[in-house]
């Protein structure tokens, strides 16, 4: 990943909780701390720089301390400035609409969508039961916790007709008579190889898994877990409200729904367990991206300068999102949470000890996704971090990355 090719030429992050900002720009976009001066505005954040002037719109109830903005220690080619803000204390602190699994209530009616194609893939739901699944290391809490062994070890907790079961990443619903139509399964591939780096007493055992897919695209859904149930991960389907405009939204952009449907779930998972720190696993049970959240309360803004130093809008997420155009108009922070990443596989990883150590930390709560989705979801981390300034990029042995909600 190149520090120079799609980084901006200014980046701002601003914590809420801290009540606190950070502005780095680059040498290409002001030669020294003079040629830059920020104010506040009305729900606004302004950058007066040689190239021309930036504003950044805030949300409601933040906004600059003014003659706050000092300058801070060089860091190679960058300028760094710190801020305090003033924040409202009632102001909401990710402005996140939440995941599906926060939004599902008993008798409302859903429609379940491939998020690929945008077809309906069941019937209209109405449930009666929505219940949370045993999740994480449950098994290995009791085992280490209760005097008793963990009665419901080999056990498969099922749904009953009109129950959803929600797991960390996934639904549990009963197959209806429309998924003839609409779903295809088959049998995955048998794999005999150890993983990479796994000895005998760790790895876990092969089994074949009834993979479920949208007919229409061929998209993987989740698995058939048993006869007349379905699991479907929340990253491959779309859960929405019956009635209404039931006109599916195609034009939904792929990573984007990725990223904000896995930063709502660090943040569920981080308020309501106190976890912190996520092993990102594909079906099989390997760690693919340790995955360790910061906090959830920052809002980023990002510019990149062209070699004629125009400075325009860009997203710090993706260098291909949120262009503004050449006569500046306002950028808005988004909310974001930070985030410290480490890729698992052998090649892409050179801290084995690192990830040996989390994957013996009981602390450590695993999330299971289709493998697809796990790479899909390292592409989206090293775009943010490639979009951040070089001095951002990395802290201690972790990669740094930022996910929208």
């Amino acid at each position: 990943m190149g520090e120079d090719a799609t980084g901006a030429g200014v980046f701002l992050e601003l914590r809420k909780r801290l009540q606190s900002g950070l502005l780095v720009l680059w040498r290409d976009v002001a030669k020294s701390y003079a040629e830059v001066r920020v104010t506040g505005g009305d729900s606004s954040l302004r950058i007066r720089t040689p190239g021309g002037l930036l504003i950044v719109e805030l949300p409601a109830g933040v906004s600059l301390v003014e003659g706050s903005c000092r300058e801070a220690p060089e860091r190679g080619d960058e300028m760094h400035f710190r801020m305090r803000l003033n924040v409202d204390q009632h102001t909401d602190d990710t402005g996140a609409l939440g995941s599906v699994m926060e939004r599902l209530q008993v008798q409302e009616s859903y429609c379940f969508h491939c998020q690929s194609c945008g077809t309906r893939v069941l019937e209209e739901r109405v449930f009666k039961r929505v219940l949370p699944l045993p999740n994480g290391n449950w098994s290995s809490l009791v085992d280490d916790w209760c005097c008793h062994p963990d009665p419901f070890a080999n056990l498969k907790l099922l749904p009953r007709a009109k129950d959803c079961l929600l797991g960390d990443t996934h639904l549990l619903v009963p197959r209806d008579r429309g998924c003839e139509e609409t779903l295809t399964q088959e049998l995955s591939p048998i794999t005999n190889k150890m993983a990479d780096g796994q000895n005998q007493d760790t790895q876990k055992p092969n089994r074949r898994r009834t993979l479920v897919s949208c007919k229409s695209c061929t998209a993987g859904l989740g698995e058939a877990v048993a006869p007349g149930t379905l699991k479907l991960y929340i990253t491959e389907v779309t859960v929405r409200p019956s009635g209404g405009d039931s006109q599916f939204d195609t034009s939904l952009d792929r990573s984007l729904f990725l990223e904000q449907t896995i930063a709502a779930r660090l943040v569920e998972l981080s308020s309501s367990q106190s976890m912190f720190r996520f092993s990102i696993q594909a079906p099989d049970g390997k760690a693919f991206i340790l995955l360790w959240l910061l906090n959830s309360d920052s809002l980023i803004a990002s510019f990149s300068a062209n070699p004629s130093s125009t400075v325009r809008g860009d997203a710090v997420t993706s260098p291909s999102h949120r262009q503004c155009s050449e006569h500046q108009s306002p950028t808005k922070a988004g909310s974001a949470v930070k985030v410290l990443y480490l890729p698992c596989s052998p090649s892409a990883s050179t801290h084995q000890d690192v990830v040996d150590t989390w994957e013996k930390d009981i602390g450590v709560h695993p999330l299971d996704l289709p493998l697809t989705t796990c790479q899909e979801l390292l592409s989206v981390l090293t775009a943010s971090t490639s979009c951040l300034p070089p001095s951002l990029h990395s802290m201690n042995s972790y990669q740094v990355a930022y996910m929208r909600m």
